[in-house]
Formats: C-alpha cells, structure tokens, sequence
C-alpha cells in the first residue's frame, strides 16, 4: 500500500510541474539606432553639446541638477502629499494582495463547522424506526480539508499572471511618480519665467507712464500733436493688459503648483523671485538608445502586461483538462452531549474528486480566444509604448537643440530692437521723426525680450521632459520579486 501511495505522489509532483502556457520571451521590437538622430554632432560649433558624465543613468532626485532649493523643497512635499500617488499607491498595495490570495491555493484549504439542531422526523420518513421518539438532537463537530492538485498549472499560471500584474502596477507607480515629478518641475520654471515676465512688464508700464506724462507736457506747450499723446496712451494701456494677463498666467501657474503638493490653492503662495533671467541650465546626458527600454519604467510595466496575458494563456488553456481535488473530513457526531466528543461518536472520511467540464457550449473555446487576443494587444502596447518612448526622447533632443540656436538668434534680436529704439527716442525728440516710430520700435523690442523669456521657459521645459523621457532616476531592478 505504501508503495503505491508513493508512486500516486510521484505522479503527481511530476504532473504538478506542468504549464500549459507558452514559453514567455519578450516581445520583439526594432533594433535601437547606435545613437539617436536628433542628438548634436560632437563638437559642432553653435549647437547644444550633451554632457558626458561616467554614468549615463541619472540617479537619485534627478530635480537637484538644478540646484534651485525651492525647487527642491516643492519635490520633497509632492513625494508624500500627493494624492494622486497615493491613489496608486494604494493600487498597488491592491496588486499586492492579489499576488498572495492567487498564492494560497497552493496550500490546502481547512476549515471547521460545529452545530447543534433540535428537530423531529417525519413518521413516514424511510429512517424512521416505530417506537422511537421522532423527536432528538443532532451535535455535529467536524473539520474539512481540501487541496487541489495544480496538475495543469492553472494555479501556477494564475499565482504568474497575478505576480507579472503586480509588477506591472509597480511600473505605472514609477511612471506616476516620474510624471508628477515632471509636471512640478514644468510648471516651476513656467512660474520662474513669467516672474520675469512680470517684472519687465512692470518696468515697461512704468516707462510707458513717464512716456505719456511727457508727450502730454509737449503736448500742452504745444510741441507734439494729440495723436502722440492718444499713442502713448494706447501703448501704455495695453502694456497694463499684458502685465494684468501674465498675473492671471502666474496664478493659474501657482494653483496647479498647489494641487501637485498636496495644498489647498487658497493657502499656497510661492514668493515671485527678484531676477531678470533664467539660472543656467543644466546639460543632461541621453546615453545609448539601447539603454533607454530598461530606464523607462512605462515600457517595463507595458512588458509585464504582455507576460500576464500569457499566464492567462496557460489558465484557459487548464481548463479544457480536469482539475483533481482531494478532500477529507474528520469530526465527532452524536444526539446527546453526553456522547458528542468520545470515540464512539468519531467520524471521518477522505478521497480524491476529478471534475472534467464535457460540454459547455464553446465557453472554454472563447476564454481561451479572448485569452489570445488580450495577449496580441498587450503585444502591440508593449511596442508602441518603445515607440512613443524614442519620439520622446528625440523629440525633446531636436527641441533643445532648436532652442539653443533661437536663444542666440533671439538675444541678438533684442540687442538690435533696443538699439533701434535709442535711435527712435533720440530722432523723436531732435523732431525728426513723429512719436509713431518711437511707439512702433518700444512694441518691437518689448515683443523681443518677452519671447526671449518665452524661450527660456521652453528650453527649462525641455530639459525636464528629456529627463522625463530617458526615464529620470527609475531603475528596473526596483520589480525585482518580493
């Protein structure tokens, strides 16, 4: 008997080890370039030059390259208050979870009963026995073992797909995470320039009100036409609308600030800053194209969708096979306390149960076809998200390549347009000209410095979004198994 028992167990840890999932492999993509288009020509002269730091990955608060404090500040709040990381957080604690009850069916299941029952039986009931009471107690205690025996892996590709799902969850967390960062970081330096935005406006009205009070004073003594003082007037109110506009900007800038870290819009306030241009920009290192799929952390949550669809596979593929389950029970039944918990009373029994489905109408056949499809989508997500994840890592290289060359070309334009305008002030008041051409060369060279400003945003903006796209400081051994 023992040999026999010995040989059923072998059997089974034999069959236990089977999967009906395909053979997982990591879906194929094209080859990544040896290096990315849009990244400058080494040495080029006038364009913007990569960093070449000796480890390519950037690493721990990627935002300090900045060195601004504020900065620094505004990311330590968002990593604990923000309720959107939070949220998916917690849905990863739920991924979690759901890892370990796919994991408990690898062990059997034990439960415990115990009733009492007081009743009477029918006279013409077959159990019935003439000149017995009809009416007794029924005291049950028993205990009920079951465990299903993984022959198939349904349980083992269940416990795979719900551990690939996890680890999948733990990717979009890093992507939250690296995207709120971002997101912050944008909207900081939006903020930081239209403070310099705001002051040269500012400075601009105040010039603008001694300009009119002067056309008005030649005006008066007879020196200028009213159409100077109606032009100065217009330029100085619309000068206002445009300060009055940038405020609307910067405090729209501050509320998205705000929710970011956590804070009521209503009780945040971060300080305007008393400078005229932008801090120096850090350069930043794209490194390998063939880095850049084990650094993006969407791309790893995207791959590990595709190995749970295959689990999947491997489910509905078991369940055209039957599934064998052994249970037992053991306990102590009798109709008086007085004999419910002795051996006489002692009751138990055990064996195995197979459950094989024979017909259900092509359910088994559809789990499985939706199994396949699902996998063929995650399939084509896993790919175009390495698609989308080298448009943006080139996209954001062109931009602050372009950008470099129109900060050049933008702050000779400013030189020019504020030499034109000394011109303009100097033939203006020798009577040369009238005050048109003086109105005309303020707007030029105010329009000149706004746009520079509005390019330092831009390239501030670019330089997060290339960190944002080669994946900032998040490492793929961070899905390792728990």
């Amino acid at each position: 008997m023992r040999r026999e028992l010995a040989a059923a167990a072998a059997v089974l840890g034999a069959l236990s080890g089977c999967s009906l999932a395909p053979h997982y492999e990591r879906p194929v993509t094209a080859a990544p370039p040896p290096a990315y288009k849009e990244a400058p020509a080494s040495g080029a002269a006038g364009e913007w030059k990569l960093a070449t730091p000796g480890d390519s990955a950037a690493r721990g608060r990627w935002w300090a390259m900045f060195h601004d404090a504020d900065l620094d500040a505004l990311q330590a709040q968002l990593s604990t208050t923000n309720q959107s990381l939070k949220a998916q957080l917690a849905r990863l604690e739920e991924a979690r979870a759901q890892t370990r009850f796919a994991r408990a069916a690898w062990f059997p299941t034990l439960t415990a009963q115990a009733s009492a029952t007081r009743g009477e039986s029918s006279a013409y009931s077959p159990s019935y026995v003439p000149g017995r009471s009809r009416t007794g107690n029924t005291l049950v205690l028993t205990g009920d073992l079951s465990y299903e025996a993984d022959l198939f892996g349904r349980i083992r590709n269940t416990v795979a797909g719900a551990r690939a799902t996890e680890q999948a969850t733990a990717g979009d967390v890093a992507t939250l995470d690296l995207t709120l960062h971002a997101e912050l970081a944008t909207d900081y330096f939006t903020l930081r320039g239209l403070d310099i935005e705001q002051r040269l406006l500012d400075r601009t009205v105040a010039d603008y009100a001694r300009a009119l009070a002067l056309t008005q004073n030649l005006y008066q003594g007879g020196a200028a036409a009213i159409s100077d003082v109606q032009q100065a007037q217009a330029q100085l109110e619309t000068a206002r609308t445009q300060a009055e506009d940038t405020r609307l900007r910067r405090a729209q800038t501050e509320h998205a600030i705000a929710v970011l870290v956590g804070q009521q819009a209503s009780a945040f306030t971060l300080q305007p800053r008393e400078e005229d241009a932008f801090r120096d920009l850090p350069a930043v290192d794209a490194g390998l194209p063939s880095q850049l799929l084990e650094r993006r952390p969407d791309v790893a949550a995207a791959e590990r969708r595709v190995a749970a669809a295959n689990a999947t596979i491997g489910v509905a593929r078991a369940a055209y096979f039957p599934t064998f389950n052994i249970f037992g029970s053991a306990g102590w039944q009798s109709t008086s306390s007085n004999t419910w918990l002795t051996a006489p009373a002692q009751l138990w029994s055990l064996g195995p149960q197979a459950l094989l489905t024979v017909f259900d109408a092509g359910a088994h056949a559809a789990q499985s076809a939706q199994a396949h499809a699902s996998y063929d989508e995650q399939v084509a997500n896993y790919r175009a998200t390495v698609l989308t994840a080298f448009q943006d890592v080139e996209d954001n290289l062109a931009a602050l390549r372009q950008l470099q060359l129109q900060s050049i070309s933008q702050a000779a334009a400013v030189t020019a347009t504020q030499g034109a305008l000394d011109q303009a002030n100097l033939r203006y008041k020798g009577g040369i000209v009238t005050y048109l051409e003086v109105v005309s060369t303020e707007n030029a060279a105010l329009a000149a410095r706004i746009t520079a400003a509005d390019i330092e945003i831009r390239r501030a903006t670019a330089t997060v979004l290339l960190v944002k796209a080669l994946g900032g400081d998040w490492n793929g051994r961070e899905l390792v198994a728990r």
